[in-house]
């Protein structure tokens, strides 16, 4: 019997396979009470520029025993990261064909400053599938467990070192038009904002 249910971490402006995962299944869960991991999806995305792939990472404190549950990891603000990622952003895809249409639904993002990365990264998912109008329903879960049975496990299959490999895109490779496509061929698994900037309204049909 094939499950309705779906559970992954939270992942700031997750890649494509972590939107395609999402709208396989009705009721998605959101991962609050793991420890946080990092050089993951959690707090790094990645998008196209003008010199090839940039990672985009959101900095966080650090507690003092280095496991520190994701819903209570705070964002750091010693720099001014919401600034240079945005101006990132916009110099990666201004001239695409769809930036001016939805860069409103996510600059408040690089404005309004969070307290936790959680909360900042459940919001910026629940505005992509506002924004890719996929009907599902986003829940959070309520305790932790190694081996959840109402589920399909994906917290770890859906990372940057083992997404591709582990066969979880269930995307088929298909390509379709990057601003720099012309100078680098086409780059798979960046983030969901880079199909969004360059398919519009056919990212949902992509997926």
């Amino acid at each position: 019997m094939t499950k309705s249910s779906v559970l992954l971490s939270p992942a700031y402006l997750g890649p494509v396979s972590y939107f395609s995962k999402i709208s396989e299944y009705p009721y998605v869960y959101i991962e609050q009470h793991e420890h946080f991991i990092k050089q993951t999806y959690r707090n790094r995305a990645v998008i196209l520029g003008a010199n090839g792939p940039i990672p985009l990472i959101v900095p966080v404190e650090k507690g003092r025993s280095g496991k520190v549950p994701m819903k209570d990891l705070r964002i750091a603000y010693y720099q001014d990261w919401q600034r240079n990622h945005w101006r990132t952003i916009f110099s990666a895809y201004n001239s695409s064909p769809f930036f001016e249409y939805y860069c409103d639904h996510f600059i408040r993002f690089f404005e309004n400053k969070y307290k936790f990365l959680f909360d900042f990264n459940v919001e910026l998912i629940r505005e992509v599938l506002d924004v890719l109008n996929l009907d599902v329903e986003l829940n959070l879960t309520e305790s932790y467990s190694q081996n959840p049975e109402c589920c399909d496990d994906f917290r770890e299959m859906i990372s940057p070192k083992n997404a591709v490999q582990s066969g979880v895109n269930t995307l088929p490779v298909r390509e379709y038009t990057q601003v720099f496509s012309e100078k680098f061929g086409f780059i798979p698994e960046l983030s969901i904002i880079d199909l969004i900037f360059n398919e519009g309204p056919g990212a949902s049909d992509y997926l």
